[in-house]
């Protein structure tokens, strides 16, 4: 055994984390009062999307597909560590983060109609900034966009590998 996880491990682990931070987020905003800025929910807009995107690569497991899958869920990554370090650096030190590019994508999407206890802004950034044993809120999810970034990559290197080593043969 090589010890290298498995793209199938790793799409599996993919979907879970994905769906788990947004399940996370639920249980803070439904159980504990913790109600979501546009880029809160910008961030589980992400997080669903990447998780979709591993399962339906699950469904259909070829190499140019999971080769692809690691591209955007690698893209899609490096947009949530972008939407959680402006909602921490720009849009809580501001009273009003109405109108934002968050907030375009998120009524453009129509979710927040569709589903509004997951997808409804209820907050501001500014009223949206609290913390989490003593770690702010948001770099949680940055730390899981993180996780998701590095094992994006990892299938990526795997499935580029293998695509080099069959063009050998």
């Amino acid at each position: 055994m090589s010890g290298r996880l498995s793209p199938r491990t790793l799409l599996v682990g993919i979907a879970v984390a994905g769906v788990g931070a947004v399940a996370s987020g639920l249980v803070s905003q439904h159980g504990f009062g913790l109600q979501p800025c546009p880029w809160c929910i910008l961030q589980r807009m992400i997080f669903l999307a990447i998780a979709a995107l591993a399962l339906l690569t699950l469904a259909w497991p070829r190499r140019g597909v999971q080769l692809a899958a690691a591209v955007a869920v690698d893209a899609l990554a490096t947009a949530g560590i972008a939407a959680v370090l402006w909602q921490h650096f720009v849009a809580a030190k501001s009273k009003s983060c109405a109108l934002t590019l968050a907030d375009r994508i998120i009524s453009g999407s129509g979710l927040d109609r569709l589903l509004p206890d997951v997808f409804e802004v209820r907050a501001t950034c500014f009223e949206a900034a609290v913390t989490m044993l003593g770690v702010p809120y948001e770099f949680w999810s940055l730390a899981v966009f993180v996780l998701l970034a590095a094992a994006a990559l990892i299938l990526l290197r795997q499935q580029a590998g293998e695509s080099r080593s069959g063009a050998r043969r």
